[in-house]
């Protein structure tokens, strides 16, 4: 019995190895020492079609315990009267616990160009409105500092993770003072394993600014969506996601829902 169940408790422990390590859409993921990984999507909105963005995400595991990474979108509106480059962030990320099928990642950031729902912003923007392209235009860029702690349970079947993380989101890169907004992140998760090519996704994300006079008091964002493993290092997914905003004291669902295609592959 003792020898069953130590074989019982190695399998699930190489297999919680394993999953994080798979990039199938994982929300443990985490690249080996050595491995570039790349995320592409493409997403748009059901109210505004002629809306789209594409986004890059490309990253480097440096050993398997720390990765870096580089993302960054492009983005058109209004059928390409408004189009520009929207953002360009760093990340890095830190493996704190990696005991078998349990992980814990802590993490930070820096973004230039942030957008969030709390204020537009981008890097780049040709508006055709206005016949002029604004390059870094210190009233509609903003800058985000974002750190965050992320962890959960992984195996070759499922996942289950959630994180929490802090953003402070400025006009300025280092400005430090009181007019900055402070949000708060909170979600949760989860993969299920089909087969060897299927495997579905789900999550909630809450986001809510704790600054005094607040006009929105907190959105809950939602997304379920599909991959398909086309081989070990490769997946292509599809996604649906719907919001539920807090602005005037009720809750509301958010018009229309957003949808998109990404494509991962490890190198």
């Amino acid at each position: 019995k003792k020898i069953a169940l130590t074989s019982l408790l190695a399998v699930f422990a190489a297999a919680g190895a394993n999953a994080a390590n798979v990039i199938d859409g994982n929300p443990l993921y985490m690249p080996k020492a050595g491995h570039f990984y790349s995320e592409t999507a493409v997403s748009s909105h059901s109210e505004a079609t002629d809306s789209w963005m594409i986004t890059e995400e490309f990253g480097y595991g440096i050993n398997d315990k720390l990765a870096v990474s580089v993302n960054t979108n492009l983005f058109e509106e209004e059928g390409f009267d408004v189009y520009g480059w929207g953002h360009l962030g760093l990340n890095a990320t830190f493996r704190a616990l990696d005991r078998g099928a349990w992980k814990a990642d802590v993490y930070g950031g820096y973004v230039a160009g942030a957008d969030s729902a709390y204020g537009r912003s981008a890097l780049v923007v040709y508006d055709d409105a206005a016949d002029d392209t604004f390059w870094f235009d210190k009233d509609i860029v903003n800058y985000m500092w974002k750190a965050g702690v992320r962890g959960g349970y992984t195996t070759s079947l499922w996942t289950v993770a959630g994180h929490a993380e802090f953003n402070y989101l400025e006009s300025e890169s280092f400005n430090w003072g009181d007019e900055g907004l402070h949000i708060w992140k909170f979600g949760i998760d989860g993969q299920y394993v089909i087969d060897s090519n299927w495997n579905l996704v789900a999550g909630a994300e809450y986001a809510g600014l704790t600054d005094d006079g607040a006009k929105n008091a907190g959105t809950w964002e939602g997304k379920l969506g599909v991959n398909y493993n086309i081989d070990a290092t490769k997946y292509l997914g599809a996604y649906v996601s719907g919001a539920l905003t807090h602005g005037t004291g009720d809750w509301e669902w958010a018009d229309g829902f957003g949808f998109g295609v990404k494509f991962g592959i490890d190198f």
